[in-house]
């Protein structure tokens, strides 16, 4: 039989229901496609069905009953299927709940939790996200600009309220983040992590500033993200880079060495494994104190900065190591330090802050402020081998 919940699970403005069987996924799948409801709609073991479709489904045959008896009648049937894992914390060290990975036709949302955005530099990202077969969904406030403060893209309510419309649309697939520059961490307190938690998991991306966010989704979900690039980098973005972010998230059974191709130099030798933590450095400084910064213990970490000179560098390495963040470490993974300074200067501030740690460490990693930059899934737990100057993953980052 098929049978629906009343409209009252909220999303993208509007109530949803939920479609099942408790016969057969066959039937389930028959009668959506019977009524015009798209397969990317199905989630595990129903249908989510926005308000406007449900006095249609009732009609064509569907059995209105209440959420609680939907779920009753699907575990009676067996045909109940549990999320795999749940989001919600997750002690330092810790693997993270893998995302499900993209597919062609897949929705994607685009969200400036951040700085103001150039439209061409938008542009040219979007059609790359249009090339790998994706469908993209800007936000309402995505070229904003707020009024008052206007290094910001938007207001921060305005922000955080447009990532999570993102998160919560059952169609949505991914987000991922327009850009960096300053803001994003403002936005973190507007949002309703319980909330958030009721939605299924997805896959974020970004770099720079978005550290802020890896910090919180992986502290309050506990869920597997993305360093890589945003949407107004993926634009001019290298080939290679593209290509290897496209991998990752679409098929991630084929990314396993993460240095493959780079030219990486052991700084301390040895190997290591933990779960893989860090983005920009001056991120993870500012973070220190704050509920949701997640410590490097038990962990891989990779940093990367720009536009910072070796002293600053230096007060960050140092607010990091004097906080305790740093213990328990496992490893760590220099990467690009662009407009820096003398890279010599860079390089042996690095060292004199870090080398003491005693763990395995590697340098040359293209990773951050670049066009050819690596992309990174976070939360993944990995092997570090310095030695030999690479970085597997132990599991696809997504599922």
């Amino acid at each position: 039989m098929i049978l629906i919940d009343p409209p009252a699970w909220p999303a993208r403005g509007r109530l949803w229901s939920h479609l099942v069987s408790d016969v057969s996924l066959a039937e389930l799948h028959g009668f959506a496609a019977d009524h015009g409801l798209p397969r990317r709609g199905f989630e595990r073991d129903h249908y989510d069905v926005p308000e406007t479709a449900y006095a249609a489904l009732v009609a064509a045959g569907a059995v209105p009953v209440s959420a609680r008896e939907v779920v009753r009648r699907l575990r009676a049937s067996g045909l109940r299927v549990p999320k795999k894992g749940s989001m919600g914390r997750r002690a330092a060290g810790r693997e993270l709940l893998r995302p499900p990975r993209l597919r062609a036709g897949d929705l994607v949302a685009v969200v400036s939790m951040a700085g103001p955005v150039l439209a061409d530099r938008l542009a040219a990202g979007i059609a790359r996200l249009h090339g790998w077969g994706l469908r993209v969904q800007p936000a309402p406030h995505v070229l904003d600009r707020d009024d008052r403060l206007d290094y910001l893209a938007a207001d921060d309510a305005a922000r955080a309220a447009d990532f999570t419309a993102a998160w919560l649309d059952p169609e949505v697939r991914a987000v991922v983040l327009a850009r960096g520059g300053y803001g994003t961490d403002r936005a973190l307190d507007r949002l309703d992590w319980r909330r958030l938690a009721e939605a299924e998991p997805k896959v974020v991306v970004g770099f720079s500033d978005v550290t802020a966010l890896h910090q919180a989704i992986a502290q309050w979900l506990g869920l597997v993200t993305v360093h890589g690039h945003v949407v107004t980098s993926l634009g001019s973005a290298a080939d290679s880079s593209a290509e290897a972010l496209r991998l990752l998230l679409m098929e991630p059974d084929m990314v396993t060495d993460l240095f493959a191709g780079q030219a990486v130099a052991a700084v301390v030798g040895g190997a290591a494994e933990g779960v893989l933590v860090g983005g920009n450095l001056a991120l993870l400084a500012a973070e220190v104190g704050t509920p949701s910064s997640r410590s490097a213990y038990g962990a891989i970490v990779v940093l990367e900065d720009v536009g910072e000179e070796p002293y600053r560098l230096d007060r960050m390495l140092t607010q990091l190591l004097r906080s305790g963040w740093f213990e328990g470490v496992r490893g760590v993974v220099l990467g690009a330090f662009v407009d820096c300074g003398d890279p010599a200067a860079v390089s042996a501030t690095l060292f004199d802050r870090l080398v003491p740690l005693g763990v395995p460490m590697v340098t040359g990693v293209d990773l951050g402020h670049t066009d050819s930059t690596i992309a990174v899934p976070l939360g993944v737990r990995a092997r570090l081998d310095a030695d030999r100057t690479t970085l597997v993953l132990r599991a696809p980052p997504l599922t």
